[in-house]
């Protein structure tokens, strides 16, 4: 299913007087499309595909795929009208020939007349970007959009491929689109959601599990396979079938930094773990004690706890990202640390290719929050000779506020 919002699309282009969107990165691509890119965009150049979203709600979305993914689009897609080109993979079908009483040879050469092959075909090495942006500027071309203004996410488009996409389509006005993409890509679809809400709900299974798995000498990489069991249980007993990854950064002790570390009294477990479902991550951040916490430790997590709290009260449509920035580290100053300093407290949450999304809750993010945004929200710190901190939860915009994605309290845990 694609998540693309064709109205909201269409809202946002016709402010920035683009007549398209020509979608070139696999993420891009499957979130208009509704189809994987396939394994031809491995290695992240531009060309093996291409989604076309016209600016007019009246005229179709359009595609170009490579050969060895057209059945998975057909079936994973509803945009009809594509062009497929080859990759280096060899491929065939003997459907419907079988019986027919041709050689091993005859059969062959038949299924390769079916898919249109001519005299002298070759694969590519990988394959062709000139080929695939030739495709891409006939499609523009058979909505009448060859010369128009083709809104492209250049800060994913190298120097090299911009050139080959620009000869494709020499009588257009290439602009950059990146921000506008983000921001159609900020507002979630339902399904989206649902992907991010079964992504936190498996970390937070996972969290559970590293809990129970805190005990005086075991180490980091313990706790970290502990969670990581946590996540596969979970995943088996609720039958879920579309988780693609996970990740984790934990901490064990007084560096936050490092693999290392060794559960010890006093020590602090700095949790901060995502699940991927669909490619859509979760963002979670929980922090243990072993025994009370000394003096200095309390202080810090307190003023994290006190600039989360300030920072979450303005989470709410119609405030600025940077309200909430200025809020939290407001709060934490006033706790004490005003030196305290972060470039931001939080990201959105998607299918981008880490777990920060943007936009990012930033001093200089003048981000209308909207309903519909799903944020990851935190306050951490990182203290050599101290240890990790972290309070972070995953938030769904509504109309009226902001409703956690989380269950687990935030607050510091002692084992």
């Amino acid at each position: 299913m694609a998540h693309i919002n064709r109205q909201r699309a269409m809202r946002l282009m016709q402010a920035a007087r683009l007549d398209a969107l020509l979608l070139l990165t696999p993420e891009s691509f499957s979130y208009a499309t509704g189809a994987t890119a396939g394994v031809a965009t491995m290695w992240r150049r531009s060309g093996a595909v291409a989604a076309i979203v016209p600016a007019d709600e009246t005229l179709e979305c359009a595609a170009v795929v490579t050969d060895l993914f057209e059945a998975a689009f057909r079936a994973s897609s509803t945009i009809s009208d594509i062009r497929v080109h080859p990759i280096w993979v060899e491929t065939g079908s003997i459907s419907g020939l079988t019986g027919a009483g041709l050689t091993d040879e005859e059969l062959m050469r038949t299924a390769w007349e079916k898919q249109g092959r001519t005299r002298g075909f070759a694969r590519p090495e990988t394959f062709d970007a000139t080929t695939g942006f030739r495709l891409a500027a006939d499609l523009l071309s058979a909505r009448r959009l060859a010369g128009g203004r083709i809104g492209v996410e250049l800060d994913s488009l190298s120097v090299t491929d911009f050139q080959l996409l620009a000869a494709a389509l020499p009588e257009a006005e290439l602009v950059d689109a990146s921000n506008l993409v983000q921001r159609l890509k900020m507002i979630k679809s339902p399904q989206e959601i649902g992907f991010l809400q079964t992504a936190v709900e498996l970390a937070e299974a996972g969290i559970e599990a590293l809990h129970d798995a805190i005990v005086v000498g075991r180490s980091r990489d313990d706790l970290a396979a502990a969670w990581k069991a946590g996540v596969v249980a979970d995943v088996a007993r609720r039958g879920v079938e579309t988780l693609t990854g996970t990740w984790e950064y934990i901490s064990v002790g007084e560096n936050p930094w490092t693999k290392g570390g060794v559960v010890a009294p006093g020590a602090l477990i700095k949790v901060d773990v995502g699940c991927l479902i669909a490619g859509y991550t979760s963002d979670t951040g929980r922090t243990f004690i072993v025994g009370e916490p000394s003096r200095l430790q309390a202080r810090l997590f307190d003023a994290l706890r006190q600039g989360f709290e300030a920072g979450l009260a303005l989470l709410r449509p119609g405030k600025q990202l940077r309200d909430v920035h200025r809020a939290a580290s407001d709060a934490i100053g006033r706790a004490g640390f005003p030196d305290y300093t972060r470039g931001h407290f939080g990201h959105g949450l998607g299918a981008s290719l880490g777990s920060e999304e943007w936009p990012f809750i930033s001093a200089k993010a003048e981000i209308a929050i909207e309903p519909g945004m799903v944020l990851a929200f935190e306050t951490p710190w990182y203290v050599d000779g101290v240890g990790g901190m972290i309070i972070e939860n995953q938030y769904l915009i509504t109309a009226t506020g902001q409703t956690p994605m989380n269950r687990l309290p935030t607050g510091l845990v002692v084992v």
